[in-house]
């Protein structure tokens, strides 16, 4: 497990810090502008993210794993990360209609990934997670559930630059 730890730790503060650094370019005035029809503002892909937050699980009841504890990695990459893949999201995490204020939700994601980075430090990432299952993956281990974390905030890192890109384009036209 040395090697996933460190791996992950790594993969865990790029990710993070392409996150933080997306999200910020957006400033108050842009941050709950629709770029196009049926697609969330940065503030709330932002929410989602929070909404999203793995470390109930990670911190839940846990079990020895009786598989290679990294077996579901690449499958959940190639989901999260296939682009062309439009998911629909369970109720509990879908972001509201409300305004969001860019400050509030940048802090708590700041405060989310590294409370994820230092959980990677801490726990043993090879135990299987017994709180709640993903759909269609089942039980992950932590190791999983971290690399979920990952994946799915690079998704939506990639989503931000898009809604990003679109406004931009919306202000040049105006």
């Amino acid at each position: 497990m040395e090697r996933y730890n460190k791996e992950v730790l790594n993969d865990l503060e790029k990710t993070a810090e392409e996150l933080l650094h997306t999200f910020s370019s957006f400033n108050k005035e842009l941050i709950n502008q629709v770029p196009f029809e049926r697609s969330w503002t940065a503030g709330q892909v932002g929410e989602h993210l929070l909404k999203s937050n793995v470390m109930g699980v990670l911190f839940g009841k846990v079990k020895k794993t009786e598989r290679n504890p990294a077996e579901k990695i690449e499958p959940i990459s190639d989901v999260f990360l296939n682009f062309n893949f439009k998911m629909t999201n369970p109720d509990f995490n879908t972001p509201t209609q409300t305004e969001h204020n860019r400050e509030n939700v940048l802090s708590s994601l700041q405060k989310m990934e590294q409370k994820i980075i230092e959980a990677s430090k801490t726990l043993d990432l090879s135990e299987t997670c017994l709180d709640f299952e993903l759909p269609g993956f089942g039980e992950l281990t932590r190791l999983e559930w971290i690399y979920f974390s990952i994946f799915h905030t690079q998704r939506h890192t990639h989503q931000l630059k898009n809604i990003f890109q679109k406004i931009n384009q919306q202000l040049i036209i105006s």
